[in-house]
């Protein structure tokens, strides 16, 4: 099929239909190869109370707006966002960048769209392979606030870098409506993010965030979609009522994704520094990946993946942070597995639970499992092709995290 001028394959524009698309990327491969992660411009304060992983999409579009639907874990204020160009090949120029509150669909509260600006200027121009932040924005963001992001790009063109599996209504249009509270003009949906890949805001001090490392399950697939009900959305809002310092959440989760191989987007090993490593007050990474590895043909081997997992581990201590690691849940009934990826999954998952290496563990396969065929997933939990939980087994997944283990001391 052709791609539409959203990137999207023609007629699959509505998050349901562009979601179909985004499952095959667990089984499809010859996946680009993506550029070396560039310098982010950052900043060194500030808590992330929201990202999506950036990989390549369809060609930009000149003139192109959106109008970029995402909701937020913890609550603060100097807002900040990060656009991504990483998967670029030329420039990227945004000459006009609104932040404000939803009110229904496109449509904003009254009065909360606010310019943003990059070092002062209202325009800025991000290079191939490259992040930048904005400046803080004066204002108070709450916990659990549908916050909408509208770009507009003059000069848009070649790989768009966003994230394709939203599960989440955006809307695009075309020429420059960001500054319109109204809903009107923005007339296009679409089921993925674009160009923004996170936002932080100014918490209370002491205040870290969990970065979501993994794959589809992590994303969410197989979750109601516009209702927020992806297993890390559900550890946010235990953690918003919970006595602890970690507030924020970020998914950093990619359908497909692996975390030896680049196919589909960069591995968990290539990615992990722009989307984990450098997002703002970052105290845990919550590792949970692996499955994708283990069931294609040929799968790797227990003995690389604990290698890969061995190198997460040291470059996050490295960096300060801790680790959790998830143990990776059962997939029989899945159309690729086989008693030989079984043997591999129960033997990374010994690892996971007894080697000692991780900072805590959190035993997802115990969750999820079903007690009379252990390689299966008990099915209410299943969404239905027994390797993504549904709503119930995503939240089944975030009451089994011992919350305070996110807490953990990064000084040791």
């Amino acid at each position: 099929m052709a791609p539409d001028n959203l990137g999207h394959p023609e007629g699959l524009r509505p998050v349901r239909a562009g979601l179909l698309l985004a499952a095959l990327l667990l089984t499809v491969a010859g996946c680009q190869s993506a550029p070396a992660p560039a310098e982010t411009t950052g900043h060194t304060s500030g808590v992330v109370t929201w990202a999506a992983s950036a990989d390549r999409m369809g060609n930009g579009v000149a003139g192109r707006s959106y109008r970029l639907v995402v909701h937020t874990s913890v609550g603060g204020t100097d807002l900040r966002i990060r656009l991504s160009n990483a998967f670029g090949d030329r420039p990227l120029t945004f000459d006009s960048v609104y932040a404000g509150i939803r009110r229904q669909g496109a449509e904003l509260r009254p009065g909360s769209n606010r310019r943003l600006t990059f070092d002062g200027a209202h325009t800025v121009t991000v290079p191939a392979g490259s992040t930048v932040w904005s400046d803080p924005l004066p204002r108070r963001l709450p916990a659990a606030t549908d916050l909408v992001v509208s770009l507009h790009s003059p000069d848009a063109g070649g790989p768009a870098s966003g994230h394709w599996m939203a599960l989440q209504s955006s809307y695009a249009t075309q020429g420059d409506h960001t500054a319109e509270e109204s809903g009107a003009s923005w007339t296009i949906p679409t089921g993925s993010w674009f160009y923004l890949d996170a936002v932080s805001v100014r918490a209370p001090a002491g205040t870290g965030a969990v970065v979501a490392l993994g794959d589809s399950v992590t994303d969410g697939w197989q979750s109601t979609a516009d209702l927020n009900r992806r297993w890390p959305d559900h550890l946010a809002r235990r953690l918003r009522h919970a006595d602890t310092a970690v507030k924020g959440v970020a998914n950093e989760g990619i359908a497909g994704n692996k975390v030896l191989a680049d196919i589909p987007g960069q591995s968990a090993l290539n990615r992990l520094e722009r989307d984990v490593l450098s997002q703002p007050g970052v105290r845990t990474v919550f590792l949970f990946q692996g499955v994708n590895d283990i069931k294609a043909h040929p799968g790797a081997t227990a003995e690389d993946l604990i290698e890969g997992y061995r190198e997460i581990v040291e470059r996050a201590h490295a960096a300060g942070k801790c680790v959790v690691a998830a143990t990776v849940g059962p997939f029989k009934g899945w159309h690729e597995w086989d008693p030989a990826a079984e043997a591999v999954r129960q033997e990374v998952n010994a690892f996971i639970r007894t080697s000692g290496e991780f900072d805590a563990v959190t035993d997802f396969d115990r969750v999820l499992r079903s007690p009379h065929d252990p390689a299966r997933m008990l099915p209410a939990l299943d969404g239905g092709d027994h390797i993504h939980p549904n709503d119930k087994g995503m939240q089944a997944m975030a009451d089994a995290v011992d919350l305070t283990a996110l807490d953990c001391d990064t000084t040791g």
